[in-house]
């Protein structure tokens, strides 16, 4: 049986992007790639994630921006390894500007497109992320490594993650990763932790 490996997709995306289906490939034969679509509050998206985690037990999260946001907290409590590509900590920094009606940019399984962006959205994701690092360790530093785009406009937040973490490692993309980046930078620190900890 192949270990698994679950993505946590972006604040905008779904278990369907592109990230998620090119390390689907690049890990076949390897390790089954979960990629849910996840609840749009952040709450609800931890419980979701998880009860994922007692039901699958992951050798290895997958996180790209805010996703990485709610790996880096689940792989703290479940002692995971982790791979946060371009993390967005600061996710009330996102959601301010963008208030109002939004649409998915990949397609999600219940065939709902439409969210909204208001304040009490917002407020819970302040309330996580006052917290969002009170279970780092320091063994948990060591199973955390950073991917950081060099060409990312959107998040800034390595040296956050320094504050935190030991290991970042840097690629050259946007934010958003393209398919062939993840198969050339993503897989292979997936496929590197998962070995180391298996």
């Amino acid at each position: 049986m192949l270990p698994t490996v679950l993505f946590l997709h972006g604040f905008f995306a779904s278990g369907a992007c592109i990230p998620a289906q090119a390390l689907r490939e690049s890990l076949h034969g390897v390790a089954d790639v979960l990629s849910p679509d996840l609840p749009l509050h952040p709450a609800e998206a931890l419980r979701f994630i998880r009860q994922i985690c007692l039901d699958r037990h992951p050798a290895v999260l997958v996180g790209n921006s805010a996703g990485s946001f709610l790996a880096q907290q689940v792989a703290a409590e479940f002692s995971l390894p982790a791979v946060l590509g371009n993390p967005y900590f600061l996710m009330t920094e996102f959601l301010e500007p963008r208030r109002g009606p939004q649409r998915y940019k990949a397609p999600r399984a219940n065939g709902r497109q439409e969210f909204v962006i208001d304040q009490v959205l917002i407020d819970e994701f302040a309330r996580l992320q006052a917290h969002q690092f009170d279970g780092v360790t320091p063994s948990q530093q060591e199973r955390v490594v950073g991917l950081f785009g060099t060409h990312d406009t959107l998040a800034h937040f390595e040296p956050l993650f320094l504050r935190h973490y030991t290991h970042a490692l840097h690629f050259p993309g946007a934010h958003t990763p393209t398919a062939e980046e993840v198969t050339e930078y993503y897989a292979p620190v997936a496929r590197k932790l998962m070995d180391k900890c298996l």
